[in-house]
Parts: structure tokens; sequence; C-alpha cells
């Protein structure tokens, strides 16, 4: 072949090469791609986000995130521009601004502050709710920007590595007290029962830590890439994002007592407690309720939204990131 023959077909045999790499299983984005979200297909539980009448839309600026629930507000982080804006629960408007450098991985309230992780900075800043005014940055970065921040028995709590590392504030002198080994890839932890409990996406546990001693005293098997988890019903509760399932597990036997079918998986989402029900949130899906006296889904919602999900002042909160505005809404829906 001449030279430019052999030029042209090299780079007909590279674009073979490419394409069947790309193609094949495990090749590309395929081999980390999720079940597609199909739902719950039981007939008159799914229905049309057109047909929620919320209660108040606040617009937020940028991207609305990550929600929190305090005494009078709600908090939602907005990452597109540094923000954690205050939603007054009583008007239902922005009434305070905080600017933190890429607010991610959650955000938690204690000890009367709002404590918020930040991606741009590597830390864990504590905000004064009252004046929005930074008051500490703890060099405790979150491991990952989908992770989580908790609170409770005088601490806050915060998983710092990827490669499984707890770390415990003490909110008196804001600084790591004490760092515990739990297995990698955790990063959302939730507080209850005077333990720590941390969901490992790259195992499919969730790991139980005593705060008296600061040690790892039970590890669960549960669904496949667990990552949000929350507490109610005497049970922890972890949206599944392997295959769109939820874990129930029983606080006091530390064993998996459901697992209950969503059809809600893939990347982010959120779950939640509250007016005794479990709530999760994913985009195209982004209401589903469940029932914990009989762990199924009871209603689900299909559409455009979502992203956050909290319940608070007798309300759901839902952050809808690509829409910019959070929805409040009437939990008792048709």
């Amino acid at each position: 072949m001449g030279s430019i023959a052999i030029f042209f077909y090299r780079c007909f045999c590279l674009t073979l090469l490419v394409s069947f790499c790309l193609c094949s299983p495990g090749g590309g984005q395929m081999g980390n791609s999720h079940p597609a979200k199909t739902g719950i297909s039981t007939p008159g539980i799914q229905r049309s986000m057109a047909a929620i009448h919320p209660e108040a839309v606040v617009p937020v600026e940028g991207t609305p995130d990550w929600l929190v629930i305090t005494e009078d507000a709600v908090w939602v982080t907005s990452s597109k521009v540094n923000h954690v804006a205050r939603l007054d629960a009583s008007s239902n408007k922005v009434s305070l601004i905080v600017t933190i450098a890429k607010p991610c991985s959650g955000l938690v309230a204690g000890f009367s502050s709002i404590w918020v992780p930040s991606c741009g900075n590597h830390t864990l800043d504590r905000v004064d709710p009252q004046t929005g005014k930074i008051v500490a940055e703890i060099p405790a970065g979150p491991a990952d920007s989908e992770g989580g921040v908790t609170a409770g028995s005088g601490s806050v709590w915060i998983v710092t590595d990827k490669q499984g590392l707890l770390a415990r504030v003490d909110p008196e002198t804001n600084r790591v007290i004490t760092s515990i080994q739990i297995p990698s890839g955790s990063y959302v932890p939730v507080f209850a029962e005077d333990s720590v409990w941390i969901t490992s996406t790259e195992h499919n546990l969730l790991t139980r830590v005593d705060a008296q001693t600061n040690r790892v005293v039970a590890s669960i098997p549960i669904g496949p890439r667990p990552r949000f988890v929350t507490v109610g019903a005497g049970s922890v509760w972890t949206l599944n994002q392997g295959d769109g399932t939820i874990s129930r597990v029983d606080m006091k036997t530390n064993s998996l007592a459901a697992t209950i079918s969503a059809g809600i998986p893939g990347e982010g989402g959120e779950i939640s407690f509250g007016e005794g029900s479990v709530w999760a949130t994913i985009f195209k899906i982004p209401i589903t309720r469940i029932d914990p006296a009989s762990n199924q889904v009871v209603q689900q919602w299909s559409g455009p939204g979502g992203d956050s999900i909290r319940v608070g002042h007798g309300s759901v909160w839902l952050s809808n990131l690509a829409q910019g505005n959070v929805w409040r809404l009437n939990p008792k829906q048709p």
C-alpha cells in the first residue's frame, strides 16, 4: 500500500476498535448503566406530576438541591451559585442567603447551627442560622459530593475519605476529635439509637457505629449500591441506586427486614421519613411514597422535577434542581 492508503487503513481499524470497546459489555458507559426507571406498574399507584398542585413554589437561584428542616425554616443548597438559602416556613420566601463555595453532600441542623460540607474549599462549614455568618471552617471535607452529614450524641459526623473514614466533630471546639475506620465506598451517614448508620455503596452494606465506643458494631448486607438513607418507624431505610429498591433494616436486630421494589434506580436521588411515610425522589420519578405498615409503594408520581426531599412543618418539601425551585406539598395527596 502507498503511505496515504496505509494511513487511512489504520484510521479505519482504529475506528472499528473504539466502536467495539464502546458498544461491548463493560465498555464505555455501558458497564456502569442502571436498569430503566420504570417505577411501579401496579394499577392505581403511579400518576403524573401534573396532577399535583403545590401549596407553594419557591424560586431559588441556581440549582436547588440538598434540604434540611429547622424549627422555623427550610434550608436549601445551590451549588451553581455558591449559595445556601433559608426559606421561611411562614412566608414561603427566601429570607437569607449564605455564600459557601460549592455546597454539596447534604447539610444538617444541630447545636444552634447549620453545618454545610463545601466541595469548593474541602471543609465543613458551620453557619449561624440567625445571621448567616460562617463561624467555623473545619478541615473535614466530604469524601464525595453525593454524601451526607449528620448530628447526634454531642457531635457532628461526616465521611471524609472514600477509603472509609468517619470523622467525629466536637461542636464545642469545632475540631475533629476522632476518625473511625468504616468500609470503603461509604458516603452517607444518619444518626439514630445512639449510633451512626452509614451506607457503603461499594460493598452493599449498612454499617452501624456505636457513638459511645466509636466502634463498628454491625455490618448489615442490604440492596445493591445503597446511597441515601433515612430513619423512622424503628428502622433505617436506604435508597439502593443499583436496582431502585429500598431496604428496611430493623434497628433492634440489626437485620434486613424488607426489600421494597420501587423501580427508581440510578444516580442521585434522596430519601426521607415523615408524616407516617417514607418518601423518595429521583429524576423522572420525583415522588415515591411508601407505607411502613405494609412495606409497599402506595403512591408514585412521574414527570419532571425532583432531586431532594424532606418532610416538616406539616408539608413535603421537594427541590427541583432543573426547574430552579422548591415545592411545598400537602402530604395527603389524592
